[in-house]
Order: C-alpha cells, then structure tokens, then sequence
C-alpha cells in the first residue's frame, strides 16, 4: 500500500467540497479521478500532496514512498536553461560521478599507486561507488533527457533555452518533462494533457503505459482515460466512488449500478407499502393484531435503500440551421500565409489547397505553432493570404467558436453578453436558452470577467447556438469543458445538419465526430478519410510502406 486516505473532508467558507473520502492506492495502480468542473478533484490532488490542509480523516503514505505532483508551470527555475533544468533531477547522480572522476584522478597518483594498502582501499571504494552509479542509471542520464525532451517537443529546441523565453504551453510542458525524469513512487498529474498536439499526446501515453511507478490523475481527456488508467474515482455531490476499469468502463459500471439501484428501490419501496397496508388493515383485528405487530418490527428493521439521487443537471444543447448551403461550400487554392509586419513578415503556410462539401465534418489537425488557428482566421477574414484564392459557396452562413473566447466583453453580464449580439430576440428566450448551458436566476447577471474557463466556454457556446448557421468553423471547443459537457456538444454536433470545420487535440471528439482529417504542415495539406482511430492506421501504413522501399533501396 502506497497511500491511503480514511474519511477526508473539506470545507471551504462552510461548503462541504469533500465529504467523507476513502481511497486506497497500491503500487502499480493507473487510477483516472474524475468529476464536473468545481467537484473538487484539484483539491484532492492538493490535499494528498500536502499544499493545503484537510479539515478532517486521516492520510497514511508509506515510509518510502516518494510523492511527485505535476502543478502546471512551476517547479521551474526560469533563469535556467532547459538542459540544466533537466539535469537537476539527478543532482545526487551529478555528485557521485563528480567523486568518481575524483577518485580517478587520484588513483593516478604515484604516491597512492606506492602504497598498496592505501591504493587497495581506494579501488574498493571506486568499485562500490561506480556500481551504485551504474545501478541507478548513471551513465543513461544524456539518454533519459533527451529521450524525454524529444518526446515532449523539445527535440528540436538548443540545450541553451532559457526558460523564460518559452511561452506558457511550454513551460507546462517542461515542467510535465520534468516530472516524468524525476519518477516519483507515486505519480500525480493535473491535466497533463493540455496544451500536447496529438503526437505529443502518443508519445505521453506511451511512456506512462510503461512507467514503473504508480499514478493517479485528473483528466478531462476520455480517449487518454481509456488508453491508461484501470480504476476511475468520480467525485459527485462531494463523495467518491470506485469504478474498476477505464473510463468506457466506468460510464458501462455507472448506468448498471443506476438501473439496479432504482430496480432495488422500487422494489423495496413496493415491498414496504404492502407491509404497511397489512399493518394498516391487522393492527387492530383480534386475531390478527399479533401477526400485524410482528409485520411492524420487521419493517422498523429492514434497512431503507435511499431514494436514487437525480442526476446532476447538465447543459443542453442544439445547433440547427435556417436555411442549407450550396452543395460545394468552400474552396481554398494555393494559399500562401505570413506573420509579422511589413519586412520582419515570415512565411507560416505554402500551398494549402482543399475544399469543403455541404453535411462534411472535417478535422483540422498538426503539431503546435503550425498554424491552424491562423488559418480559420484567414478563412474568415481576420488575416488576408499572401497570394492564392479562398471561395465560400452560395447561400454559406458561418458562425466561429474562438478557443480564446476573445470575443466576449470582459464588463458585461453574460445575459447582455449573448442578447446584445441577438437584440432582436426577446428577454425570455435569451433567458431560455442560457438556463439551457446552466446559467439560470441571478447568474445571468455574472460578469463575462468573474467568469471561469468553462463558464466562458457555455456562453460563447450558446451565442454558437443562437446563430442557427450551415457552416460551423470551431476551435479546439472542447477546452475547459468536463467529461459530460463535452459529450452533451458532441451530441449536438453528430446531429447538426451543417457543414463543420473544426481544430480539436481530443481524439475521443475526432473519433465521434470527424468523417474527414485535413493535416496541416507548413508546404501543404493532406486529406485522410475517416476519423482519428482511421487517421492513425492510414499514417501507421505510410511508414511501413516507407520502410519497405527503403529496405528494398
């Protein structure tokens, strides 16, 4: 047993967020913890790695167990540079082969080398070191980093990187590739999937799989949850329940156990109804009074199965349109784009060619900084091309979902917010339609500032909704939400009879959604038919198609 935790309870303000929470981990556990947004599953993390305080229970960690906890840029020093950072993980290693290159230097001298007993003593004491430094890696430290760098996107950055320079993705990333070299006991990650492209996001689940310690984490990522983890803890309501299995697992586990408990309630509630009836009408017979008493104490005796709890409120959503589109809906011929002004302007984007058809779902995918987001801003006419032709159908309308959310207005409330882009629907619908993504009574009256990412996601959201457009360009929309909102907008959109064009990192969205996946590289564009499970197999050819002919070369 690696750690345990014995009814673990926490308030904030008077709130019970933590009520009551028992877990027990073991060595070579993969345990996915999940909940709606605001559950409490960072709190948990905290509390487990001893940045904040429980209110009640009892933690136990084992003597030796080494506890390593992923906080998103930090643990970095920012003067640093990345190859020095890296290198601070094996400080202790760092020493002892300081002392080793020590001790051989001084073997080497004729002094030593004149007193047998002395150069004995010293050779022993080499040996015992050096096999300690073999033992625990010494000479695969060069390996270890750059392995875990490249893996991470660093493959291609100098040793020499100052921290600082990098943006906040990457130190994120940084700090996650520090971690991994550091290989605590006990691994804990706090959405350690955000801001990975999908290579990244292969290679991270390929390492973890073999990683030989234990991990828990929090992950919004379904298709990560399913490829790693064989237990889920869902934090609702603020209690914990287990689920062997991973996360398609749990949601077969969960609405089994929901049936069968409403099945024993119902059952229950009917068994105790017709006892009560028996007492009601025997009570008082003389000849039966006796059987009707002993009715009574059996059921003051049967233990009550509690009424089956609702479930939590979710966001609806719809996405309909006013009127369809031209069969050919966009054309896009040989496009080239810059960044930057006047002389210091750079190429980002040669040659990019495709087209969209009316009813397509079609997934825009590559690496960080290629530029995808660039380019639906270009489509949409925020930047212009440096040379080539974009078209838009006949009849096309679009409406654009900005991953940023940078259209929203940091000083309005969220109901002047959507009804000041749409004023001519009335105060009611508005209404409607924002109790619909969660925002009812006096939340309407929030401003967009207060709000957090996820909030600011259902309104940007729901002005989406509201614009009843045949061409949804979207990106990455599955930021910030939780595991259900995020299966309550693929819902929505499977039954969208639109076009959609969209950027997303979440593999389990593009395998539910995405019909066609256009990868995007800085001289061209390539069409792959299907969804990203497709998309992988089909690229997963290509190299081994490649290989053959370069065997045969």
């Amino acid at each position: 047993m690696l750690l345990q935790l014995n009814s673990i309870s926490k308030s904030y303000s008077g709130d019970p967020i933590l009520s009551d929470i028992s877990m027990k981990i073991e060595a070579g556990d993969r345990i996915g913890l999940i909940g709606v947004n605001g559950a409490g599953k960072s709190t948990l993390l905290k509390i487990i790695a001893g940045d904040i305080p429980y209110d009640n229970g009892e933690i136990f960690i084992g003597k030796e167990t080494k506890v390593g906890y992923f906080r998103q840029n930090s643990g970095l020093e920012m003067e640093n540079t990345i190859w020095n950072e890296m290198l601070n993980v094996f400080s202790t290693l760092l020493e002892v082969e300081k002392e080793l290159r020590e001790l051989e230097r001084t073997m080497g001298e004729p002094a030593l080398i004149a007193d047998p007993l002395k150069y004995e003593k010293m050779m022993n004491r080499y040996a015992a070191k050096s096999e300690w430094f073999m033992e625990h890696g010494g000479y695969e430290i060069e390996a270890k980093i750059r392995g875990v760098l490249y893996g991470m996107g660093f493959g291609d950055f100098p040793r020499d990187t100052l921290i600082h320079t990098l943006s906040g993705g990457q130190k994120t990333r940084l700090a996650l590739a520090k971690i991994l070299l550091e290989q605590p006991d006990l691994l804990i990650l706090d959405e350690p999937t955000n801001h990975l492209d999908l290579t990244t996001l292969a290679w991270l689940e390929g390492y973890l799989r073999s990683y030989p310690g234990t991990i828990l984490v929090v992950s919004h990522d379904r298709y990560f949850l399913n490829s790693l983890v064989n237990i889920i803890y869902e934090i609702e309501r603020t209690e914990a329940r287990r689920y062997v299995g991973n996360y398609s697992k749990y949601v077969e586990n969960k609405e089994k156990n929901r049936e069968i408990l409403a099945k024993k309630y119902s059952m229950q509630q009917e068994q105790i109804a017709k006892m009560e009836d028996y007492i009601q009408r025997n009570i008082t017979m003389a000849t039966s009074s006796k059987s009707a008493k002993n009715k009574r104490k059996q059921l003051e005796r049967i233990e009550r199965i509690d009424t089956p709890l609702k479930d939590l409120k979710r966001a609806q959503m719809s996405f309909s349109i006013e009127k369809a589109s031209h069969k050919e809906v966009l054309q896009v011929r040989d496009i080239d784009i810059c960044v930057g002004v006047g002389t210091e302007q750079k190429p980002l984007l040669k040659n990019i060619s495709f087209q969209l058809r009316r009813g397509e779902r079609v997934a825009l995918i590559g690496p960080n900084g290629v530029g995808k987001s660039t380019l639906l801003k270009t489509l949409l006419d925020d930047y212009k091309p440096k040379s080539g032709v974009i078209t838009w159908g006949n009849g096309v309308t679009i409406a654009y979902y900005d991953q940023e959310q940078s259209t929203l207005h940091p000083n309005n409330t969220i109901l002047d917010e959507v009804w000041n882009t749409f004023p001519h629907i009335e105060e009611a619908r508005i209404r409607t339609v924002l109790g619909n993504f969660l925002f009812s009574g006096e939340d309407v009256f929030k401003k967009i500032s207060a709000l957090s990412g996820g909030e600011k996601a259902r309104v940007a959201l729901s002005k989406l909704m509201l614009q009843n457009a045949n061409v949804l360009i979207i990106d990455e929309p599955t930021n910030h939400l939780d595991l259900f909102s995020k299966g309550v907008l693929e819902s929505a959109l499977k039954n969208y009879e639109g076009t959609l064009f969209f950027i997303s990192h979440d593999r389990y969205f593009l395998n539910k959604l995405a019909d066609k996946m256009l990868e995007l590289s800085p001289t061209g564009t390539i069409v792959y038919n299907g969804n990203y499970d497709d998309y992988v197999e089909a690229k997963s050819q290509k190299e081994k198609e490649a290989a053959g002919l370069l065997a045969r070369v």
